[in-house]
């Protein structure tokens, strides 16, 4: 190593004497701030909420396609519950509503390629 290396201090370096701030941890609920590395960003996401929970409704009909088709990822997946939001209960009984309205030629298995 050259002796400019070896002298020269690291730039990010904290102080010994700052007080650590407390970290929120992935299970802790404290939004996490987004804006790539450093958490830059002032952009805090809002907890997303059951739709069916907040509609009251509460059974899942197999045979409301177009309800069902936003549920459904464009290759035919289901889309999973951290992702749109929805309540274990209520992802469950979709789950089984979109699989009936499969079977039944209402939705596709997969989109076509």
């Amino acid at each position: 190593m050259s002796e400019e290396m070896q002298n020269k201090a690291p730039e990010a370096a904290v102080p010994a004497t700052a007080p650590a701030a407390p970290s929120a941890g992935p299970r802790s609920g404290a939004p996490r701030a987004s804006g790539g590395p450093g958490g830059r960003g002032k952009f805090f996401r809002r907890k997303k909420v059951c739709k069916f929970c907040t509609e009251k409704i509460d059974s899942i009909p197999y045979r409301d396609v177009r309800l069902l088709q936003g549920f459904i990822a464009e290759r035919g997946k289901i889309v999973p519950r951290r992702l749109t939001g929805v309540c274990t209960t209520h992802q469950r009984r979709l789950t089984r509503a979109i699989k009936q309205a499969r079977n039944i030629a209402l939705l596709p298995f997969a989109s076509s390629l």
